[in-house]
């Protein structure tokens, strides 16, 4: 019979880190335990990280209702399990529930690949295939963010992503426009993450501002759900606009084709955690690919054991473009893992081991 159990871990970061919805200073993980009855030494583990501010399923009850829908599985009797599709085992978790989908998708894959950390069967689980990541930028005094960028510059990163709209824009500005007094966009990549920091009324000035800096992109100008504004940006920016929290809480097939059809946006960001997982992910890759909008994957503060999955999911479908998977490295007691940074590039190395995960044992 298919079993399951869970258990909390709070993620502490190294430093605040800012947003436009404000500093975080901790982040709580649930990790999701699966295995079969009849062989409890192979388990599968995954993650619900719902993100404060962000997802849909972050509330006070989480905890209540990630317990609730483990027992209905469990209620459910599900006797080989291994005969079980991925959608099928999804489908057990309300769409309601996008962090919770997740973890359950990710460890029931884990499960039926043996229960190693292996979700895909592929080179970069393998180790012979390289993810490209940007360098991400946090909010924060002028000094901290240019000593972040000094740092991820001198790390050999050809992409930086600079989250802008907590500090005075000017300054913001300032710090763009130091980076391209020292590098062309050949030498490197520009993006920068508004995450809604905008008002509609003074998005394109702000937008028509930054293009001087040879901007790739830039996500989410203004909040989400101003469809007319947003779209009419999209036409006007100088700038090719990436939606990121607009697609949040879009559940349905019909849901996501209309924002699409609608906006018309050059790219658009997938976060699987708060999409609601593989599947719905996958869906969101294959609208964009039929309409020539750009897409790229980025993780949302999970643990390492959620960016070992997302990661492995993102190189099944990876076409060469830069991906924002580095957040390994934020907390004081992330999980020890074989993910290493090299350069700017992820690697998966299989002769490291992972560490073992608090409160239960695998």
């Amino acid at each position: 019979m298919l079993k399951l159990s869970y258990q909390k871990h709070t993620l502490q970061f190294k430093f605040e880190a800012g947003t436009s919805r404000g500093a975080l200073t901790e982040h709580p993980v649930y990790y999701i335990k699966m295995w079969d009855s009849s062989s409890p030494d192979r388990a599968g583990i995954g993650e619900a990280a719902p993100l404060k501010g962000l997802s849909i399923d972050y509330r006070p009850d989480f905890e209540e209702q990630l317990s609730q829908i483990i027992e209905n599985i469990e209620d459910l009797a599900i006797d080989q399990p291994a005969r079980y599709e991925i959608n099928e085992i999804s489908n057990l978790v309300p769409a309601g529930f996008p962090a919770i989908r997740f973890g359950i998708e990710m460890a029931f894959l884990d499960w039926k690949n043996g229960g190693v950390k292996q979700i895909y069967q592929n080179r970069f689980y393998q180790g012979k295939q390289l993810l490209p990541i940007n360098g991400l930028i946090w909010m924060g005094e002028p000094g901290f963010m240019q000593q972040q960028i000094a740092q991820k510059l001198g790390q050999g990163f050809g992409c930086i992503k600079m989250k802008i709209g907590a500090i005075d824009f000017d300054q913001e500005c300032a710090l763009l426009a130091n980076i391209r007094e020292r590098f062309t966009a050949d030498q490197v990549t520009l993006r920068v993450d508004a995450n809604g920091a905008f008002s509609p009324k003074d998005a394109l000035k702000k937008l028509e501002k930054l293009s001087q800096f040879d901007l790739h992109s830039i996500e989410q100008p203004i909040r989400p759900n101003q469809l007319a504004s947003m779209r009419k940006l999209c036409q006007e920016s100088p700038i090719p606009i990436a939606l990121d929290e607009e697609l949040i809480g879009k559940l349905s097939i019909n849901e996501k084709e209309k924002l699409l059809e609608v906006i018309q946006p050059p790219y658009i960001i997938l976060k699987p955690t708060l999409l609601g997982g593989f599947i719905a992910t996958k869906e969101w890759i294959d609208l964009a690919k039929r309409r020539k909008i750009g897409w790229w994957i980025t993780s949302a503060l999970e643990s390492n054991i959620g960016l070992n999955a997302i990661a492995q999911f993102t190189a099944e479908y990876d076409e060469g473009t830069v991906h924002g998977l580095g957040t390994g490295g934020l907390y004081h007691n992330n999980i020890g893992s074989p993910l290493t940074i090299v350069k700017d590039q992820l690697e998966y190395q299989p002769k490291k081991f992972w560490e073992e995960l608090p409160g239960f044992v695998e």
